[in-house]
């Protein structure tokens, strides 16, 4: 693992982005690099390019909310995975409530695209420079984001704008 981490300092510093991981966690084998928000994309392309390191496929982008966490709020974990040398790392940015933006790393990772627009849904994280960045599960009109720990749980009122729901007795049943 370390020479993970030494291999993706080097690949860094002609980029000029060699302080870009602020912090690397290893956690019961797995590590978790984290990476200053605006040196995301230089790393994750230097993540996806370098022979050395060659993380082909991004699975995804999950938010975090964690509220007590003063100046760094909401979290984008990324999951990536080196086909070519069988091994899997995180990394991690964060960003403030009162400053929710996040680089859009879809450039590098197209794979990212709906799983950032459904972290920018469920969390408000606003992913700057995604090619279409809009609600996917939500109604466009939905205020707030519903999984971020400041939502409120329950008393929502729920509106089926037309639709019918037939009562119990006159459903099909399924016996």
């Amino acid at each position: 693992m370390p020479r993970l981490n030494d291999r993706l300092s080097a690949a860094l510093e002609p980029n000029g982005a060699g302080d870009a991981v602020t912090k690397v966690v290893v956690h019961r084998g797995e590590i978790t690099f984290h990476v200053a928000r605006e040196q995301l994309v230089s790393v994750m392309q230097t993540l996806c390019d370098d022979a050395a390191l060659r993380f082909e496929f991004c699975s995804g982008v999950s938010g975090v909310h964690y509220p007590h966490d003063e100046g760094a709020e909401l979290h984008a974990v990324y999951h990536l995975q080196s086909m070519t040398h069988n091994r899997r790392i995180r990394v991690e940015v964060t960003c403030p409530d009162a400053d929710p933006h996040i680089p859009s790393v879809v450039a590098v990772y197209p794979t990212n695209d709906w799983h950032e627009r459904e972290t920018y849904d469920f969390f408000g994280i606003i992913f700057d420079g995604h090619p279409a960045l809009t609600r996917i599960q939500m109604p466009d009109d939905w205020p707030g984001h519903p999984q971020r720990k400041d939502y409120p749980l329950g008393g929502i009122p729920v509106e089926y704008k037309g639709a019918t729901i037939p009562p119990p007795d006159t459903r099909r049943s399924y016996n």
